[in-house]
């Protein structure tokens, strides 16, 4: 029987720690097939950005002691997985999977992710797609830091086994996964809902006009009144790892007779 083949990606950049887990913890379930940017790229979002020029190169990775099949591109890690499917007309993998990523997308923050950015990038060419992203310090973002992977490593293996067994349920084209710092194997997860709030605020001591983007200072965690059902709520309060179904269907779910309503002359 053939191995299915995993294309993984990231957005940290294709020397990352959290890449280099991930294949290791997908090595004993398929063929894997590394796509990803060449430096790091956090929070492209799904950016289709990257250097016009640039083509994939080979790059020399090893896992469990043997070679990977190892590529970068100097792009965004949405605009690298599309130009590496693009390339290789012929190539059909099982499963996306991005990530080990430094730090947890969560809430409303997601769309600046290039983490997810690059799931749904797949999800939208009709691959089955994780995001899977630890909690870390906020400085450790932009920066490879020493960390403990082992409980990501188990939860990317045990949904990444079940996707590849069973599908994705309707309707849900990627499961996005975060992993609590200090959680082990025998860490509770939850079905969770993406909180609308947002998770990440970055703030200026002494807003002016002449204030820099470098001069804002970011913080993380729960808005006040965050519902239990959350992602947020899920990770940052309960310390369990949060499972959030996503879709590529954006519409709001109100009903569409309530909105015509509100449209018509005089609505409400």
């Amino acid at each position: 029987m053939t191995a299915p083949r995993i294309l993984l990606t990231n957005d940290d950049g294709v020397r990352s720690p959290g890449l280099l887990a991930a294949a290791e913890a997908l090595h004993a379930l398929g063929a894997v097939d590394v796509f990803a940017p060449l430096r790091q790229q956090t929070a492209m979002g799904r950016a289709q950005t990257g250097d016009r020029n640039a083509t994939l190169q080979q790059v020399e990775l090893t896992v469990a002691g043997a070679p990977l099949r190892a590529w970068a591109c100097d792009a965004s890690p949405a605009a690298t997985v599309g130009h590496g499917l693009k390339v290789m007309p012929g190539y059909a993998p099982a499963l996306l999977v991005s990530g080990i990523n430094y730090g947890e997308n969560l809430g409303a923050s997601i769309t600046s992710s290039g983490t997810v950015g690059a799931a749904l990038e797949g999800a939208c060419r009709g691959i089955p797609a994780l995001a899977v992203s630890m909690e870390t310090g906020i400085e450790s973002h932009h920066a490879y830091t020493e960390q403990d992977w082992s409980a990501a490593m188990h939860f990317l293996s045990l949904f990444a086994g079940m996707v590849l067994e069973r599908g994705l349920p309707g309707d849900v084209h990627v499961l996005k996964i975060d992993v609590p710092a200090g959680a082990t194997p025998d860490t509770p997860w939850r079905l969770t809902r993406l909180s609308p709030g947002m998770y990440y605020e970055s703030r200026l001591a002494e807003p002016s006009l002449h204030s820099r983007l470098g001069e804002v200072t970011v913080t993380k965690g729960p808005a006040p009144g965050e519902s239990p059902e959350t992602d947020v709520y899920a990770l940052s309060v309960d310390r369990v790892v949060s499972v959030t179904p996503l879709t590529l269907d954006f519409t709001a779910r109100t009903a569409f007779r309530d909105i015509r309503s509100w449209l018509a002359p005089g609505g409400r």
